[in-house]
């Protein structure tokens, strides 16, 4: 079988297979209950919580989130079917932007519905769906306050401090980081977007160099920090502590800190090991 002959059936088990479960249910797949395009096989995948729709056509792979009531037009997601390894770009796809979205979506109803109340409630069970995986692999995640709601801190075996915070009815997760850059450097190839800027935008300083050289995902605002981000996409910055620390050397015990929002629990379920 070529590439260009996958089917979605034979792409849904693996994306469902690459997608977390939340509190207890995976992903299951079936026959989706209509088609999105004429003569096109479909496939519905879903957790009981929220709903995927996945179709190829003309050589692609198309991903839709099933919302109630809506029939969905667009895809969310759309990926070449010679791409190498379609599941894998696919997973990374739904974790970093439409499961998040589907989230914010529940967020919303929930505050309509029941009020805000039980939304902070449900952003605190979140905490705790991402703490005790954490807990799991090693990590002493410790209840903690911050300026703007609830969160977890642990540290890991870098020597770095992470903390996941809870900002008011922000409708992700954020997450901080105070350490040894290098810590950085497992998670952050995982919800960073690719960038399509120039070379040139990479010039900076040698501390900016050290981490687009590393991840050209990264761009330099000025000789201490860089951001990431794209529309719908996890998005932050990275940046030495303070502004007058020298910016002319650079190695992987830096100490930077750096903080990342718009992160959906799914997409930390399924990189909680880098975070440890």
């Amino acid at each position: 079988m070529t590439l260009s002959a996958i089917t979605p059936a034979e792409i849904a088990a693996p994306l469902a297979a690459l997608l977390p479960a939340r509190r207890g249910a995976r992903w299951t797949v079936s026959l989706a209950p209509y088609n999105i395009r004429n003569n096109v096989p479909t496939s519905r995948l879903t957790n009981g919580r929220h709903a995927l729709i996945v179709a190829e056509e003309a050589g692609r792979i198309e991903v839709f989130a099933d919302r109630p009531g809506l029939f969905p037009v667009t895809p969310d997601v759309v990926v070449d079917a010679t791409d190498p390894a379609p599941a894998l770009t696919l997973a990374a796809r739904v974790l970093r932007s439409v499961l998040p979205e589907l989230d914010a979506d529940e967020i919303r109803e929930t505050g309509r519905t029941k009020g805000w109340d039980q939304v902070l409630s449900d952003r605190a069970a979140e905490l705790l769906e991402v703490g005790f995986p954490l807990i799991d692999h090693g990590a002493h995640a410790v209840p903690a306050e911050g300026v703007n709601g609830p969160g977890l801190m642990w540290r890991a075996d870098s020597g770095g401090t992470w903390g996941l915070w809870v900002y008011g009815l922000n409708r992700n997760l954020v997450l901080t980081y105070d350490g040894p850059v290098r810590g950085l450097y497992g998670f952050l190839p995982v919800v960073v977007t690719p960038y399509t800027g120039h070379a040139e935008d990479h010039a900076g300083s040698a501390f900016t160099r050290n981490l687009t050289d590393r991840l050209p995902q990264l761009r330099p605002v000025d000789d201490g920090e860089v951001q990431f981000g794209a529309r719908r996409e996890p998005f932050g910055w990275i940046a030495l502590p303070a502004a007058d620390e020298p910016t002319d050397y650079a190695d992987d015990d830096r100490r930077v800190v750096a903080e990342i929002s718009g992160l959906g629990v799914d997409l930390l379920l399924s990189t909680v090991a880098y975070l440890v």
